[in-house]
């Protein structure tokens, strides 16, 4: 697997992240994981700030140092982060709401206050492409609260369900989790510039979205 760089500069690094992907091997023992990529591609060490699943693609940021570590990680934690994300759930959303339902930080910890606001984008047969986008960072928090609303994500082995993810499979070549992170905007940990970092949707995605039709519900930028 191969990362590009969507941002850099002295202090941070922001890529994209492909679906299948770790993105440390504190989280797994695969051989290739994101941070060792990222490290090999900018040519120096490198410090995850924040998590994306492995079935999860799009924008991942890596400080190149302790003191942009320390600043980027405390605005994840302070819900200072404005993240996007677009995912293909089952079942047609509301045009738009907030979940706001306790779910455990590490997955064994205590139920903690977690809040997702979400909007409809667009409607393929009795299927949504949605925008979520959480106010918290929980463990698996967007994945969790849409299967709490009953719209669970398309692909998803953990809270979806298995016929859709065949039925996905079989007829658009869907084989991955249906979730992309397609925006983060922060401000900078050193300078305070607002930063935004915009991913496109990868091709094992946008092709099945486009076989639905579903594209031109996709923000222009992401595409």
């Amino acid at each position: 697997m191969t990362l590009v760089v969507l941002y850099r500069d002295d202090d941070l690094v922001v890529v994209a992240k492909p679906s299948g992907l770790l993105v440390h091997r504190g989280w797994g023992d695969d051989d290739v994981v994101a941070m060792t990529l990222a490290r090999d591609l900018v040519g120096r060490p490198v410090h995850p700030v924040h998590r994306l699943d492995r079935g999860t693609s799009g924008a991942l940021v890596f400080a190149l140092g302790a003191d942009g570590a320390r600043g980027l990680g405390a605005a994840f934690a302070a819900g200072a982060v404005d993240k996007r994300y677009l995912a293909l759930v089952r079942g047609v959303t509301p045009e738009a709401g907030v979940v706001d339902h306790p779910i455990p930080r590490p997955e064994d910890g205590p139920r903690v206050p977690a809040v997702t606001a979400y909007a409809r984008l667009g409607v393929f047969e009795r299927f949504s492409l949605v925008e979520a986008r959480p106010q918290t960072g929980r463990l698996h928090q967007v994945r969790r609260h849409l299967k709490h609303i009953s719209h669970p994500v398309v692909g998803d082995v953990s809270y979806g369900k298995g016929d859709v993810n065949r039925l996905f499979r079989a007829r658009f070549g869907l084989r991955r989790l249906a979730l992309h992170a397609a925006r983060l905007a922060f401000d900078h940990p050193r300078t305070g510039a607002r930063v935004s970092v915009v991913a496109p949707v990868p091709e094992d995605l946008l092709g099945p979205l486009a076989a639905m039709g579903l594209v031109a519900s996709v923000p222009a930028a992401a595409l």
